[in-house]
């Protein structure tokens, strides 16, 4: 059963990362200024993270079986109707769907998975999960620039719309026969007050707004730098995929044990110091193989944090609260993205300033969870 939400989970972030390469360039085909190319791409992300909220608030009230499938099946519909784009606005309008529809699924999918591993396993089940999304960050980018380029932007989200509804229809068979026995014990959904009261919850978000933070600095930063060394532009897309391939070498390899042996805590600091520490590197080497050495070192930092702040948010909640505290954290996943790249253009960095400054931030927030746990 779990094969199949790790199945789910791929599906949700390959739509995610499919649309990268290919949404700003489509705005501008349709007549969009930069200002509306930027929204459009930017609008998915903020109706995102409404559809993460309303997923964790009836995950918890419904359970996550009927969000799931509704996200699933919502999601599929709204990729349809980009074939009805006419123009600019009405590209934001279906951008704002597709972004509140695809924010159902991931909490739900994430709070399934979650109430049906076992304590102990929970490091080694987010690590898995983990692989997934990265595959889909490896695949997703490729197959929507390269579908794209032999057909058009409506036709790749229709195939992705297809293949999502066929998930959506075999999750409602195979899904609705297992239950999940919610917690009587506590009947209090998570508040923002509960989450101020709360360590682990505060790790764990922050954990994830700065991962995805600067994951929107990389994003963005990255092909400018290999543009202003004069290198193959192409090559922005190799390092990515050279920074998802490391990261799903340590969710499989039996390295992934390190998640249910060691304290989350530790391998959260250790994943912000890597991140932080290749950062830095990153914005200083000039040279290709370096690069590559570079990504190499943030997937292993990625690959530390990412179950890491999973694995705190499942101790520091209780199966009747976890469905909520999903929907924010998946809600301050996608804020992170668009702050990430925002900031940086905002205060017109450079690539080299912008990496510094978001290493810096997150060696900051490794010496935060450093101190607040000693204390």
């Amino acid at each position: 059963m779990r094969i199949f939400i790790y199945i789910i989970i791929f599906f949700a972030f390959f739509d995610l990362f499919a649309q990268l390469p290919i949404m700003s360039t489509y705005a501008v085909s349709l007549g969009a200024s930069p200002f509306i190319a930027g929204l459009a791409v930017g609008m998915y992300s903020l109706s995102n993270t409404f559809g993460n909220v309303i997923s964790g608030i009836f995950s918890d009230r419904k359970g996550p079986f009927a969000i799931l499938v509704i996200g699933l099946l919502s999601t599929s519909l709204t990729l349809f109707t980009y074939a009805s784009i006419d123009g600019p606005y009405s590209l934001l309008a279906v951008r704002f769907i597709h972004g509140l529809a695809a924010g159902l699924t991931v909490p739900a999918a994430f709070t399934y998975l979650a109430n049906r591993t076992e304590s102990a396993k929970r490091g080694k089940g987010a690590a898995l999960s983990g692989a997934f999304v990265g595959l889909a960050a490896i695949l997703g980018p490729a197959y929507g620039a390269i579908y794209t380029s032999r057909n058009d932007v409506p036709q790749t989200m229709f195939l992705t719309g297809t293949l999502i509804l066929l998930i959506g229809i075999a999750a409602f068979f195979i899904l609705r026969q297992t239950t999940i026995k919610k917690d009587k014990a506590v009947k209090d959904a998570v508040s923002f007050k509960d989450i101020l009261k709360n360590n682990g919850l505060i790790r764990s978000f922050s954990g994830a707004f700065f991962l995805m933070f600067s994951q929107g600095v990389l994003a963005y930063m990255l092909p400018l730098k290999v543009e202003g060394l004069g290198l193959d532009s192409q090559l922005s897309g190799l390092l990515l995929s050279t920074f998802g391939i490391s990261a799903i070498l340590v969710f499989l390899l039996p390295i992934n044990r390190i998640f249910d042996a060691a304290k989350p805590i530790y391998t959260l600091i250790s994943g912000f110091t890597i991140m932080g520490a290749s950062l830095f590197f990153l914005s200083a080497v000039t040279i290709e193989p370096l690069l590559y050495a570079s990504m190499c070192t943030y997937g292993l930092g990625f690959a530390l944090l990412f179950p890491s702040i999973n694995s705190i948010l499942i101790d520091s909640t209780s199966v009747s609260t976890r469905g909520r505290a999903y929907g924010y954290f998946y809600a301050f996943f996608s804020i992170g993205v668009v702050a990430g790249s925002s900031i940086t253009g905002a205060f017109a960095l450079s690539p080299n300033q912008g990496f510094f400054v978001s290493g810096s931030l997150l060696l900051i927030i490794a010496s935060l969870n450093i101190w607040s746990y000693k204390k």
